[in-house]
């Protein structure tokens, strides 16, 4: 059996927890279905694959410009706690339950597929490190209720297969706000963050808060529509003024920010120059990245969806919605972390005293992708107010959501760490507290659960998403041709649907409608 572990395990970490090759495979059996030549089938696996890993390129560039501005709010805050990040967490789990992680994760993505081909939930999951993340979470939880590896796997797995369908249609009345129709579906686990982003910029965007894209500027000020420069000025700024706070707190000890150190206040300055520069880079890279997939992906779905899932829909990672609304991505990610600021002046003064939650740090990389979509959704449903409210309630569901958390993880909540996203949050924390019942009542409590969420998103698909219905209908119409704007939405067709939505230029081009 030694074998038939080792090849599990090298299937899981080596081929599915690699989104770029999981993007190509279901890329090059597309391009079969559809019966192009052999020359297509690799040239587009291979574009669909480089897509990925220009955006996992982009996201390294992200990571490496956020960590010294991680280490310099620490230190001008003085702030010490918990900092959610997924790999960490997961990197810990695989010592204690990597077989385990192994089989659920197989099982679940074997679930997610028969399902998305007898419901009407067809919605199949791309984002290979995120189902890596939550098959992880559900082993830790179920192990430490106390199932047996064998019960971990099987209800784990049927778990996570739920989710996989289910949480892009729930999402998907706000995705479908964003890209006007139906080619792509949101494939990452902060769905609840999105869901309630686009709740709250319907909430407070009214009929006229103009969209985060139209932002009218004086000519000495138009190179600021390029969002790759309005994106670098705006973190240079961030960065310059928090490290002239942590050297003036700290003096000298603020120059081991950055790796190497700096060799004086002048020096110092100028890595964080830099440093907000490559910024607004990662992010650049990131959009193309996105793209490149796009061009590959969705014509390649047409194949999948004749052959095994009929009508399938590609749900995948956060950064898919970037190029729809790039200034809301900034907006977003800037309120989310101030959103996460509160929550963690919340935790301190209140819910540390009174309850023991810990202290949740506000992490700059998930308040970054997953701030930056909700700011998006915010924006489709309430323009610049919407992006903004949209980021903040992402903000504090990121800090309160993995505190609570951390009391479900046993051994696991001393590693100071924990899941950062919003799903690993609240389905964590009812599986959790569901399977502390133990035996036969928790399974039952469990089982109960993942039902409740399949027949949720069964309802909504039918009577929600299959009906066209527009999360925003008081929004304006896109601008005309000629510049001017309607003063009512626009109708929807005959079908129900609502009309697309023109994306910003550079943005993806979704193909036609059937």
């Amino acid at each position: 059996m030694d074998w038939l572990v080792a090849a599990s395990l090298f299937l899981v970490n080596e081929i599915l927890s690699v989104p770029a090759y999981l993007i190509g495979i279901i890329t090059a059996v597309g391009l079969l279905a559809l019966r192009r030549s052999a020359g297509q089938v690799i040239g587009g696996a291979l574009k669909a694959t480089l897509g990925f890993l220009l955006i996992g390129a982009g996201a390294t560039l992200v990571v490496a410009s956020l960590d010294p501005l991680g280490v310099m709010i620490q230190g001008a805050t003085g702030a010490h706690g918990v900092i959610p990040t997924n790999e960490a967490i997961v990197g810990i789990a695989q010592e204690h339950h990597g077989s385990q992680v192994a089989w659920l994760m197989i099982l679940g993505f074997a679930v997610s597929l028969v399902l998305a081909r007898l419901t009407p939930l067809r919605y199949v999951f791309l984002t290979g490190h995120h189902i890596l993340f939550m098959a992880t979470l559900l082993t830790i939880v179920l192990a430490t209720a106390g199932y047996s590896g064998t019960v971990t796997v099987l209800v784990g797995g049927a778990l996570l297969g739920i989710l996989m369908v289910s949480l892009p249609a729930l999402a998907h009345p706000w995705t479908r706000r964003i890209t006007g129709d139906d080619s792509i579906a949101i494939g990452h686990f902060g769905t609840a963050g999105y869901v309630a982003a686009g709740a709250a910029g319907r909430l407070v965007g009214g009929r006229r808060s103009r969209s985060t894209e139209e932002l009218r500027l004086p000519e000495s000020l138009r190179f600021l529509r390029d969002s790759m420069v309005a994106t670098a000025l705006s973190m240079v700024l961030m960065y310059v003024v928090i490290a002239a706070i942590y050297v003036a707190r700290e003096g000298e000890t603020a120059y081991e920010a950055f790796d190497g150190g700096a060799e004086n206040l002048g020096n110092f300055m100028m890595q964080a120059v830099t440093q907000g520069l490559q910024f607004g880079i990662a992010v650049a890279v990131i959009l193309f990245g996105v793209r490149t997939i796009l061009g590959e992906i969705v014509p390649a779905f047409q194949g999948i969806a004749a052959r095994l899932v009929p009508g399938a829909i590609p749900a995948l990672d956060a950064p898919i919605v970037f190029p729809y609304a790039q200034n809301a991505v900034l907006v977003g990610f800037i309120s989310s972390f101030i959103g996460g600021l509160l929550g963690l002046a919340t935790l301190s003064l209140w819910l540390n005293p009174a309850l023991g939650l810990a202290l949740i740090l506000p992490g700059l990389v998930p308040h970054f992708f997953t701030g930056g979509a909700a700011g998006v959704y915010g924006n489709a449903t309430g323009g610049r107010r919407g992006a903004v409210a949209g980021g903040f309630v992402n903000g504090l569901l990121i800090t309160f959501l993995p505190a609570g958390l951390l009391l479900v993880l046993g051994d696991l909540a001393e590693a100071n760490t924990t899941f950062g996203d919003t799903d690993f949050g609240w389905f964590g924390i009812l599986i959790g507290y569901g399977a502390s019942i133990g035996s036969w009542g928790g399974l039952i409590v469990v089982g109960a659960l993942g039902l409740l969420v399949l027949a949720s998103a069964i309802l909504v698909q039918k009577k929600v998403v299959d009906v066209g219905w527009d999360p925003s209908p008081h929004r304006l119409a896109p601008a005309r041709a000629d510049g001017g704007e309607t003063d009512s939405p626009a109708p929807a067709d005959a079908a129900g649907r609502q009309p697309r939505i023109s994306p910003p230029r550079g943005a993806p081009a979704p193909p036609p409608r059937p």
